[in-house]
């Protein structure tokens, strides 16, 4: 049977974290996943700031209460997401998913300016491609004209959604059983 993202089981309570939903019961992010440790996840409950939707069969203990731990929880309070994401290495990555827009090397990854600086190229989403480190020294400061190397894709800037679509191509290493309602990885369904 396969499953949308791999399913571990967690050794110890101080390993079980929460999954965090948006009020719409969507991830506030794919990639990295929204997960909150299990106190921050407590401390949201006991401020009445989430809902428990999922828990873990472990227990926490204090001297007046007992309860399960939260796996997966739901905020109160719809969070909007920004039409476009913060233009970060990551998140730039991410846009161009971890491969090198000009060979397709996913190693020794940085960035390049397209158009280089020298030659009046900005740093933003429309200039700056993820390149492995041997092409960005290939390419130099050089125009894609003159060094004959143009990037795969044009550099874009990407909405939210998109990255989050595109970080469904990156299942996280662990994921509870109770999570796998919630996440739709981009995994062949059986039939």
């Amino acid at each position: 049977m396969g499953h949308y993202c791999p399913i571990n089981r967690l050794p110890k309570a101080e390993n079980s974290p929460a999954l965090v939903l948006n009020a719409d019961f969507r991830p506030l992010s794919y990639f990295p996943l929204s997960v909150w440790n299990w106190q921050t996840a407590l401390k949201a409950v006991f401020l009445e700031r989430v809902n428990i939707v999922a828990e873990y069969d472990r227990k926490v203990h204090s001297p007046t209460i007992s309860m399960r731990l939260p796996s997966v929880i739901a905020l109160k309070n719809y969070i909007k997401p920004p039409d476009h994401p913060a233009f970060t290495r990551f998140n730039l990555f991410l846009r161009d998913e971890f491969t090198c827009q000009y060979c397709g090397n996913q190693k020794d990854l940085t960035f390049d300016h397209v158009i280089p600086r020298r030659l009046g190229g900005r740093t933003t989403w429309e200039n700056i491609s993820a390149a492995c480190a041997p092409c960005n020294l290939r390419k130099g400061g050089r125009e894609p004209a003159v060094s004959g190397m143009n990037p795969r894709v044009k550099p874009y800037r990407p909405t939210t959604w998109e990255l989050h679509e595109k970080g469904r191509a990156f299942p996280p290493g662990y994921c509870h059983e109770s999570w796998s309602d919630y996440l739709y990885w981009d995994s062949e369904l059986e039939a």
